[in-house]
């Protein structure tokens, strides 16, 4: 019963339902990053190339066949993904930083009172 119990309060924490969502969307992302490489920047990619396709690059040595087409498919991929995580969590941080930049208000300036028990304590420091 203790390791249930235990179980219960990990899983009950923000920080679980929080990577929960994070993995979920990003699964989503995924998905709309894909669709933006295989249907929009690799048919312009293909224009100066020819290919649309790199995977279908292949070096043949002998009888052994080096796929280097899959390597740059992967790496075209990636810097795709990572520019689009870039500017999305460069919008984020735009976004946070005009939060931040409100005005915060101006300290309540003391009480006739307080300044005069101030300018008295520092009267009778002398």
């Amino acid at each position: 019963m203790k390791i249930l119990n235990e179980f219960k309060e990990f899983a009950a924490k923000g920080n679980v339902v929080d990577l929960a969502v994070g993995v979920v969307i990003g699964g989503a992302f995924g998905k709309i990053v894909t669709s933006l490489v295989n249907d929009i920047i690799m048919p312009i990619v293909a224009v100066p190339t020819g290919k649309v396709n790199f995977t279908e690059l292949v070096w043949t040595i002998g009888e052994t066949k080096v796929a280097y087409g899959n390597f740059i498919q992967a790496i075209v991929d990636f810097l795709i993904i990572a520019f689009s995580i870039f500017m999305i969590v460069k919008g984020l941080n735009k976004l946070h930083r005009k939060e931040e930049a409100a005005p915060t208000p101006a300290p309540a300036q003391p009480s006739e009172e307080v300044k005069l028990l101030t300018e008295i304590r520092d009267c009778l420091k002398k």
